[in-house]
């Protein structure tokens, strides 16, 4: 019998908090360092990750909380290349993203991410967007949208099919898009990202390392 694989689980640092990152750290396979919810002093908190890290610094109309500026932004985010992030998020609508693509992957994997918050979109909208990342140069390619059905989970789980071989993050952000969160890595999903603990979610429906771990956990037995 083939072993399933354990679905890799991205934990969201969103402040800090030392002791709740170290508790679950054994049940994670990466950490997210969230710049824009951390505010100063993220780096300190990235000097203690003992696994890889994904740096993200989200736009505001994105979902995010960075309201200090474009150049600013940037600027953090090849701080965080330099501090040695393993991957670096960066939105499709970035302004110049080809230089700062091309900036990142000097020493860091670029992980190209398109958020939508109003709905989610048609298999065949998605589609495009995922050929435009990997037109644009993206290492991993990321797609959230915003369930409003549970239609919507099964669109954003094809969407991971359709591109076998891409390493690709998808699912759908609300209480309507669980599913999807948790399905992902299952259906091929590079990974999936989870609270450290309730109540500092980082985005809505995100549920927590302890609840992801348990639920896979099951699915293994």
């Amino acid at each position: 019998m083939v072993e399933l694989m354990k679905p890799r689980i991205c934990a969201v640092i969103t402040r800090k908090d030392t002791e709740a990152i170290r508790e679950v750290a054994p049940l994670v396979e990466l950490f997210e360092v969230r710049i824009d919810l951390i505010g100063d002093g993220w780096t300190e908190v990235a000097k203690q990750l003992d696994k890889p890290w994904l740096a993200c610094n989200r736009l505001a109309q994105e979902g995010g909380s960075w309201r200090k500026g474009e150049a600013r932004r940037k600027e953090e985010l090849l701080k965080a290349v330099e501090a040695g992030a393993a991957m670096v998020d960066v939105e499709l609508a970035t302004p110049n993203l080809e230089r700062l693509v091309l900036m990142v992957k000097r020493r860091a994997k670029c992980l190209l991410s398109f958020h939508e918050l109003e709905g989610t979109p048609s298999l065949d909208g998605l589609k495009k967007i995922v050929k435009h990342q990997i037109a644009a140069g993206a290492d991993i390619c990321k797609v959230v949208t915003t369930a409003k059905k549970v239609e919507d989970n099964l669109t954003i789980l094809r969407l991971i099919t359709e591109f076998p071989g891409v390493r690709m993050v998808a699912f759908a952000m609300g209480p309507e898009g669980l599913v999807s969160r948790i399905l992902s890595p299952l259906v091929g999903g590079d990974f999936t990202y989870a609270a450290i603990e309730k109540g500092v979610e980082s985005a809505p429906g995100q549920i927590t390392v302890a609840q992801l771990d348990s639920l896979y956990r099951m699915v293994k037995q």
